[in-house]
């Protein structure tokens, strides 16, 4: 019952949280090392340090010699990895170990053992070599001395209360803010060397944006990108068969062949893996058979193939179903996926085909594969006369079902005090503005009378202050001690009176979100209150949009997708987004690449055919080709209106790309209605009709047309043959939606193809582009070829307005 999950893999200097599931708050925990490399400080016996407890440090800063400096330290409060516990205990005040944090030291496989009341689990961390490199981040400090006076752009918390420096005064502290740091302000600090201020860091390959803060002033703060050399993050799929045997004295065997992908080269940094370099590590999920199981069934990986009996899945110490990671790796290593194996017969060995079932055990809802998700800010979706309630958006149902819309995302609709809901107070009670839980469930019954899917907005990485949970905490009621997360006093840039608190006293939080301090997930009782939140809700509604994913640790985002039903969505907002999530835990995400270059486009500092661009960095980060798994956007409640930052014709173009490119395309309430304000109400009455009818168009291609669902995407071939006659070349792109591997084609000739050619025109004016070969028809216009004048050596020359998707 409490076993910890599957095998985890991390690399050195990366940390990974273990803990039991469906935690009992009263039971008792410990955590023992078995087994760990030769070239690890940890030996077996090993506990966590008893002097090291919360998560280590990120040390993503380092000192002049390259070593982290001392805590408190003008540079960094990090900590030197040769130094730095090892395991440690999570941040609680009790005695045992309930969850406890590695921080890998040396590659290979650690080996801990969980002593819980039920019994002893085993836990194996497959830890792979350090992939981060050396760097500096330098910026002229005039760049940074004094104020901007500005506000911060905090998405999350209705307050910036950050100091009143006047404009000149002196910098005393700047900070360094990225997500390799959880977005800490006052965690990693920049050091003034000469006219600069320096932040010296160790980080993975990558482009990673940054900002450094002056004296806690996200205002005033500098922009920047660190470009870290170096390969991407290889790529999996498993491909599963039974292989049958003519020999009486052999059984059939489960094959399982590991096709394994180096990452494309984007550009100068972002360069590709070493294909020769690729491998696969197989890793049996200890909680399906017990180690001698595990280790015979491992042992006969060779290379990128394991091929095992069927009578090894049902022997001794072995359960019905199986699950097998893959792990891919080369220089660098990437996100697992898992088959699930399982086993029929009576029970005295399976050794016939039919008697084995191989399934992905964390399959995609089928509703959810490539949905047309419509996100509303909840509060100002009635207008501008009407205050929003649950029956007001059920009376506008209809219009999202006429719009082609899939499914609705609602904002937070719990107790909040404040407008966007973000500041959670309750969790077991809707907004009382907004109506009875009874009326929540009458909206999302007419959704699904209209074949509308609901997902909710889970905001479980922190609550508001003024939740009585955070009150009793604060107010030092035992049971409510290890309810949050508390740091030291001189990481605090809010100006809240806690600041007065000592260390390790002041609530903890993200960038300057002091009004909704973070949850502990160090503690049981913290991880069986949210569990039990989401059982409470996935009854209720169809997927889930976790708020701040980035924030909750990947076991418990595991733990949950476990645990909920097989046709509940989980949509994660992580940014950058990371494949990682995809591992066990979320099946759709953010693509903040793509969206990034949608708003570089429309701003015309990339060209159009960065789309491409756009996609291979999703590959090169580690996700699948062509983006299946991604949530297309161009605004979200927390973003700018691209309407008022790049124009109509923009918007019109942009938005057809996340129409037409895999992934699950999704509108912003306001976005078809021509809304310039990110969270203003509905332009009902004076909307731009013209454009919410383009929208409506979009959602109705995509579903009538599987092949812009299901099928790949390539810039190559028919796409790369696209020529811009007329009209500004930069702002015009071009792909193909090809069929699925294995689609039969229309004739014997394979370049006979059912393929759409999408072409965007993202410019002011209409473009001309003559497109190899013969057009049967225009798709998204009146059903023929505009303009379809035949030019050079047979190529038809089309006219495109935003979109025209051509077969």
């Amino acid at each position: 019952m409490y076993e910890p999950g599957p095998p985890r893999t991390t690399s050195v200097g990366e940390s990974v949280e273990l803990a039991p599931r469906s935690p009992d708050p009263d039971g008792t925990y410990r955590w023992t090392v078995r087994d760990a490399p030769a070239d690890s400080t940890l030996s077996a016996g090993d506990g966590p340090d008893p002097d090291a407890t919360g998560p280590p440090s990120s040390a993503t800063t380092v000192g002049p010699d390259g070593a982290a400096p001392e805590t408190g330290s003008a540079a960094t409060t990090g900590s030197d990895d040769s130094t730095a516990a090892v395991l440690r205990a999570g941040e609680t005040g009790r005695d045992d170990d309930p969850v406890v944090h590695l921080a890998p030291d040396a590659p290979g496989t650690y080996v801990l053992a969980l002593d819980a009341p039920d019994g002893v689990h085993r836990q194996r961390v497959r830890v792979f070599p350090d992939e981060r490199r050396e760097a500096d981040i330098r910026v002229p400090a005039s760049d940074l001395d004094g104020s901007s006076g500005g506000e911060s752009d905090d998405s999350e918390s209705d307050d910036s209360e950050t100091g009143d420096d006047e404009p000149g005064d002196e910098v005393d502290r700047v900070s360094l803010l990225w997500p390799l740091n959880e977005n800490r302000l006052a965690c990693d600090r920049a050091e003034r060397e000469g006219d600069d201020w320096v932040a010296r860091v160790r980080v993975p390959p990558g482009s990673h944006g940054f900002a450094l803060v002056p004296d806690g002033d996200r205002g005033a703060a500098h922009h920047g990108v660190c470009e870290v050399p170096g390969p991407g993050r290889p790529r999996v799929s498993l491909d599963a068969a039974v292989v049958g045997t003519d020999d009486a004295d052999e059984t059939a065997r489960l094959r399982l062949t590991a096709a394994v992908e180096p990452a494309p080269a984007v550009d100068g940094v972002a360069r590709g893996g070493d294909p020769e370099a690729l491998g696969a590590t197989f890793l049996v999920d200890d909680r399906d058979a017990d180690p001698d199981a595990v280790a015979g069934i491992e042992s006969r990986a060779d290379g990128r193939t394991l091929s095992v009996p069927l009578d090894a899945l049902r022997g001794d110490g072995v359960d019905d179903a199986v699950r097998i990671h893959a792990v891919p790796h080369g220089e660098r290593y990437g996100a697992a996926e898992t088959v699930r194996a399982e086993t029929g017969g009576d029970g005295d060995g399976a050794t016939d085909a039919d008697d084995i079932a191989v399934t992905d055990p964390h399959p995609t809802p089928p509703w959810a594969e490539s949905p047309t998700i419509y996100e509303v800010f909840v509060r100002s979706f009635a207008g501008d006369t009407l205050p929003t309630t649950f029956r007001e958006i059920e009376r506008r149902v209809e219009y999202l079902d006429h719009l082609g819309v899939d499914a609705l995302w609602l904002t937070p609709v719990l107790a909040s005090p404040t407008d966007h809901g973000y500041h959670v107070t309750d969790y077991y009670d809707t907004a009382a503005d907004l109506g009875s839980r009874e009326a929540f469930e009458s909206l999302v019954d007419a959704c699904h009378d209209a074949g509308i899917r609901v997902i909710f907005d889970l905001v479980i990485n922190h609550t508001s202050r003024d939740h009585p949970a955070f009150q009793l905490h604060s107010a030092g009621v035992d049971a409510y001690a290890d309810h949050y997360r508390r740091t030291d006093a001189a990481r605090d840039v809010t100006g809240i009176d806690w600041a007065e608190l000592g260390d390790g006293d002041v609530p903890d939080y993200y960038f300057e979100w002091g009004r909704i301090p973070n949850l502990n997930y160090d503690s049981p009782t913290v991880r069986e209150w949210l569990l039990d939140v989401v059982d409470e809700w996935a009854g209720v509604v169809d997927g889930f949009r976790a708020d701040v994913a980035w924030g909750v640790p990947h076991g418990f985002w595991k733990e949950v997708a476990d645990r909920v039903p097989d046709d509940v969505l989980l949509l994660d907002e992580t940014l950058p987004h990371d494949p990682f999530y995809g591992e066990g835990e979320f099946h759709r995400h953010y693509d903040t690449s793509l969206y990034d270059t949608l708003r570089a486009v429309g701003a015309g500092e990339e060209p159009a055919d960065a789309v491409e661009t756009a996609l291979a960095r999703g590959e090169w980060l580690g996700f699948g080709e062509g983006g299946h798994e991604q949530m297309r956007y161009v605004e979200n409640h927390d973003e700018d209106r691209y309407l008022a930052a790049y124009g109509r014709d923009a918007l019109r173009a942009a938005a057809a790309v996340t129409f037409t490119l895999p992934g699950a395309p999704m509108i912003y309430a306001g976005q078809e209605r021509g809304n310039e304000t990110y969270r203003g109400p509905i332009r009902w009455h004076d909307g731009d009709n013209a454009l919410t009818e383009f929208h409506r168009e979009l959602a109705a291609l995509r579903a009538s047309e599987p092949l812009l669902r299901e099928g790949g995407v390539t810039f190559g071939g028919r796409a790369a043959g696209v020529r811009v006659v007329g009209g500004d070349a930069d702002r015009v792109t071009a792909y193909e939606r090809t069929p699925p591997e294995g689609t039969e084609t229309r004739g014997d000739d394979p370049d006979d193809r059912d393929a759409l050619l999408v072409v965007v025109n993202f410019g002011a004016e209409p473009a001309t582009v003559a497109v190899p070969d013969s057009v049967d028809a225009d798709l998204f216009g009146d059903g023929s070829v505009r303009g379809g004048d035949e030019g050079d050596d047979g190529e038809a020359v089309v006219a495109v307005d935003s979109v025209t998707v051509l077969r």
